[in-house]
């Protein structure tokens, strides 16, 4: 009886857990069955919302395509549809080449030569410039905003009067085709030039080996990326080689050169880019070791003097849109009582008067602050601001 009790405890057991099994079972394949529907209503409306963002995606490019059209599209002006686009600059240099007066025809022919460029924080944040400190070199896009003949870029082409060819100086005056030259008179006047990456602190980009002008516009910068940049085999024309022309024999200091250097670093190195009178000298005489003159100015000195009503006399080339690679006329000069000219660099807001031998001997005399360069109250980089990183 005993035994009989056990087995129908037992398969009562047996019974009930069966049960609670099947319960269990009804009520997990009742929950996957609603989890299942969930899924798959989710997925449903996760394709809806995917296709809806593809289509208002394809909507959003046509309608950019259609604004860009229409904010390029000019009307048509005598059969000639002209067209622009919205760029503006996104920097200014602050340049120790305080003219266009003795700024170097190509980079990195001055080493010593230092610009800052202060970035506009409304356009780019100093987060774009992260990364690029890495790199040694950088090239940069900008306006060639100083050119006398830019009113020519408002005027139809058939009135404009551009000019097809420039003056080369190594050709000694001849003309080439103003795409085979660097000339900044051309029909877009847009500029490209490499620097040296000094250093990047906040919105400013210190640079060296620039030959750039103070307050350049520029449009953007690229680094520079030597395997596909530099070109092995790259073929140049003959007359692109002939420098002898452009350099001079010696560069050498008057012996009042210093104290009058002395005296104007006083009151100009919260301007300077450079940390000492001694380091300025070397960026003279590093721009000055190339002949700085207008093509005029070597060929035919004296005839480009004249009188003008105070009595002091300048340099008058008319021709200025001639010449290449950003040299201009109206490069300073005078007749001294001795008969000798005597030329003028301004840089980094001082005035050097320097003369130049038939032999190509420069001499330079003296230097005073340049009073056709106010700084005023303009907020300036300088040398204090980069002492750490140029160390």
């Amino acid at each position: 009886m005993a035994s009989s009790g056990c087995s129908i405890l037992t398969l009562a057991l047996a019974a009930v857990f069966s049960a609670s099994s099947a319960i269990s079972f009804f009520i997990y394949r009742k929950k996957w069955v609603e989890s299942d529907s969930k899924v798959k209503e989710l997925q449903k409306s996760l394709n809806s919302a995917l296709e809806k963002c593809a289509a208002e995606r394809q909507g959003r490019i046509r309608a950019q395509q259609a604004l860009r059209k229409a904010v390029v599209a000019q009307p048509k002006c005598e059969n000639s549809e002209m067209t622009s686009y919205p760029m503006a600059p996104i920097g200014i240099i602050q340049s120790c080449f305080s003219t266009r007066n003795g700024t170097p025809r190509q980079p990195l022919l001055v080493p010593l030569a230092r610009a800052c460029l202060v970035f506009d924080s409304a356009r780019v944040p100093p987060a774009s410039l992260e990364g690029l400190e890495e790199y040694s070199h950088c090239w940069i896009i900008y306006v060639f905003h100083l050119n006398t003949d830019l009113e020519k870029l408002w005027k139809h082409p058939s009135k404009s009067k551009f000019k097809a060819k420039v003056r080369v100086p190594r050709l000694k005056g001849g003309r080439m085709g103003v795409f085979a030259t660097r000339s900044p008179h051309r029909p877009c006047p847009i500029g490209l030039t490499v620097a040296k990456v000094e250093a990047v602190q906040g919105n400013m980009l210190l640079l060296s080996g620039v030959d750039l002008v103070d307050g350049t516009p520029v449009l953007d910068i690229k680094p520079y990326v030597p395997y596909c940049d530099s070109i092995e085999g790259a073929v140049i024309p003959n007359w692109v080689m002939v420098d002898s022309m452009l350099s001079v024999a010696s560069v050498s200091f008057s012996d009042d050169f210093p104290s009058s250097l002395l005296d104007c670093w006083k009151a100009a190195a919260k301007n300077s880019l450079y940390s000492s009178p001694d380091e300025l000298k070397s960026l003279v005489k590093q721009v000055l070791s190339w002949d700085i003159r207008s093509l005029s100015q070597r060929t035919r000195p004296h005839d480009t003097l004249i009188k003008i009503g105070n009595g002091d006399t300048s340099d008058n080339t008319s021709d200025m849109n001639d010449f290449e690679d950003g040299e201009a006329s109206g490069h300073g000069s005078e007749l001294a009582p001795s008969g000798e000219i005597i030329y003028h660099l301004i840089l980094d807001g001082m005035d050097f008067s320097y003369k130049i031998d038939c032999n190509g001997n420069v001499i330079v005399e003296k230097v005073d602050l340049s009073s056709r360069i106010p700084f005023g109250n303009q907020k300036r980089c300088n040398y204090l601001m980069w002492k750490d990183k140029l160390m």
